[in-house]
């Protein structure tokens, strides 16, 4: 399985002890950067991790700012995302069961290390329930899909 990651500088440090989790659990990382903790934009890496997980590069998608808040807004803006912020092991399950979200975003100065490993191994354990869900995804993909403009 193939995870597409990406931070921002205060998700830096988090990202690559995450990365570093994967890698032990077997899996192909591909790391979108940011490379160092210096200033940058968190769009950036959201849509580029987005666009892997949308084009069917990677399986899933893994983003980590400071709240994790602005990776997922970020994130959702590519056609295709799922993405979602969660705190605890029981939203990461969620978010999987019942919404098939494709990438997680974590914030880094909210999350220890040992909390954020326990939240993505259960994102990434947990299968879609399909079923009586798969109706609200589609009806998520049909919004995506209306290209009205409101207003």
């Amino acid at each position: 399985m193939k995870i597409a990651i990406g931070a921002d500088h205060a998700g830096f440090e988090l990202k690559n002890k995450l990365k570093q989790h994967l890698e032990a659990h077997g899996f192909k990382v591909e790391d979108s950067g940011t490379n160092s903790a210096e200033s940058v934009d968190y769009p950036d890496f959201a849509k580029s991790v987005g666009e892997e997980v949308a084009r069917k590069q990677a399986d899933f998608g893994l983003l980590v700012c400071g709240s994790g808040i602005g990776m997922a807004i970020a994130a959702n803006k590519v056609h295709g995302v799922r993405a979602a912020n969660v705190t605890s092991e029981y939203e990461a399950q969620m978010m999987r069961e019942h919404n098939d979200a494709n990438v997680l975003a974590l914030g880094a100065r909210i999350l220890d290390e040992a909390t954020a490993c326990k939240i993505l191994d259960k994102f990434l354990a947990t299968q879609f329930a399909g079923g009586r869900h798969q109706k609200r995804v589609d009806k998520i993909t049909g919004i995506e899909r209306d290209d009205r403009v409101i207003g």
